[in-house]
């Protein structure tokens, strides 16, 4: 088991979170804490930075849409950006990769260009 470690910056777009470690039952909460503290405001993009993750499971899964509905609430929107394959297959099995805004990167999550939702 790896520990997870969350790191903020900022970005011209808004916070990025990069996940690094494992985001399972015993973690989720650290995550959770970290984005009820953070500060976000109507029309920022909340990217989380998933290259790094090297595990996921569905409480990790149940926190990254608690993430979304923090987003939704503020009017903000969320980028998952450099999500691991195997967490990817997940999110298509379930249908979530419907609900989520993925990029490959962060660079091409924060891009000017880039959709959001």
């Amino acid at each position: 088991m790896s520990p997870l470690t969350i790191t903020c910056r900022d970005a011209s777009t808004g916070p990025v979170l990069e996940i690094a470690g494992d985001l399972e039952y015993a973690t989720a909460p650290q995550l959770r804490r970290v984005l009820d503290d953070l500060t976000l405001t109507a029309g920022q993009l909340l990217v989380l930075d998933l290259t790094a993750m090297d595990f996921c499971d569905s409480s990790g899964i149940t926190t990254l849409l608690a993430a979304r509905n923090l987003v939704t609430e503020r009017n903000a929107a969320l980028a998952l950006a450099g999500v691991p394959p195997n967490t990817r297959r997940v999110l298509g099995v379930v249908g979530l990769d419907r609900v989520f805004t993925i990029h490959q990167d962060v660079s091409q999550a924060t891009a000017p260009h880039s959709a959001t939702g």
